[in-house]
């Protein structure tokens, strides 16, 4: 089969390779659509340490099921499917306590590091467990359903988070998570959402998608701003969707006091944090690691056009133009956002 190979780093070329070994409670998925995700990007230099070559990076993918082993019951070929990015166990503590996404023995689909090596959905073929497999109807569009792994953050991130109804949230940071966070905070309840970052056309398009206002951080003191909003108390709950210090400042000095902020961002291994500010003001702090259980829920809010990612979409592209939309992607080309390949067009 075709595959979407990192050789080494920065040097990624489409070749053969053998067709993915399915097992009895396994699925073969034809891909029809993958994204390439921002720690794709971060993988292809080798910064995350996380895309050890030579890999088949992907994880954010859709398809249509050509095989399936002798175990496998609720799925068929033809069935059209997208699936979790992240291989749990079943069995480990956390997953028999429902926290599957802090599964002991998780594996993510196209990483590859000291612990393993699983390949992923840049390619014709991937297999995946059927556990992690979700059936999709047929409204909801191959390249829609590939970014049902990003929505789900976002709707984990929000689920984890102390919202009421009415609430005022801070995003902090527009990017591909930050612009779905900004949508699944409106959709759990909260009635003013402020889209904070240092791009203007990435807030346009937060405005565009349901924030209710946007702040540029190198025109405004954006705390000063929330709290002046807010009778000065600042807002009830917080999203740090980028991982550094001067973003995670800029959400905690952002919330009221007794105010949650939820860490979404991953960036920084390590980050700079107020403490003094977190302590006095009992400001609760939520870590959040991709989704638990939320693709069904995600599917429902694509199929029906609640949650939007059509204009997160940049391009859909073959397999080939693969290694020349990661290079554009890395070079940082403006206005880039989502591109979608599509092995099996």
């Amino acid at each position: 089969m075709k595959a979407l190979l990192l050789k080494e780093y920065k040097k990624l070329e489409v070749t053969d390779v053998p067709e993915p070994e399915m097992g009895e409670n396994d699925v073969l998925v034809a891909v029809q659509a993958c994204g390439i995700c921002g720690s794709d990007i971060h993988g292809y230099d080798g910064s995350s340490g996380r895309r050890i070559p030579p890999l088949i990076m992907g994880h954010e993918a859709a398809g249509i099921i050509r095989d399936v082993g002798r175990n496998v019951r609720h799925l068929a070929p033809g069935m059209r499917v997208t699936f979790d990015s992240m291989v749990s166990c079943g069995q480990c503590h956390f997953c028999r306590r429902g926290h599957a996404n802090l599964c002991d023995h998780r594996r993510v689909l196209g990483v590859s590091c000291d612990e393993y090596r699983q390949h992923g959905a840049f390619a014709e073929y991937v297999v995946v467990p059927q556990h992690i497999v979700y059936p999709i109807p047929d409204s909801l569009r191959f390249d829609h359903a590939a970014l049902v792994e990003a929505v789900s953050v976002a709707i984990h991130a929000t689920n984890r988070t102390p919202i009421s109804l009415g609430d005022t949230a801070v995003v902090v940071g527009s990017g591909m998570i930050g612009l779905l966070v900004v949508q699944a905070a409106r959709l759990a309840g909260c009635s003013r959402v402020i889209a904070v970052d240092l791009d203007d056309e990435k807030l346009h398009l937060a405005k565009e998608l349901g924030a209710t206002d946007l702040f540029n951080p190198k025109s405004v003191d954006v705390a000063n701003e929330v709290r002046q909003m807010t009778e000065g108390r600042g807002a009830d709950v917080a999203f740090e969707v980028v991982g550094a210090s001067a973003t995670l400042q800029t959400a905690i000095a952002s919330v009221r006091k007794g105010g949650a902020v939820t860490l979404v961002g991953n960036l920084a291994p390590q980050v700079e944090l107020p403490l003094q500010s977190v302590v006095t003001r009992e400001i609760t702090l939520y870590g959040t690691c991709g989704c638990n259980g939320e693709y069904p829920q995600c599917i429902d809010f694509l199929s029906r056009g609640i949650i939007r990612v059509d204009p997160l979409i940049t391009a859909r592209a073959t397999l080939e133009d693969g290694p020349q939309w990661f290079d554009r992607l890395y070079r940082g080309e403006r206005g880039a956002m989502k591109v979608i390949l599509q092995p099996n067009a």
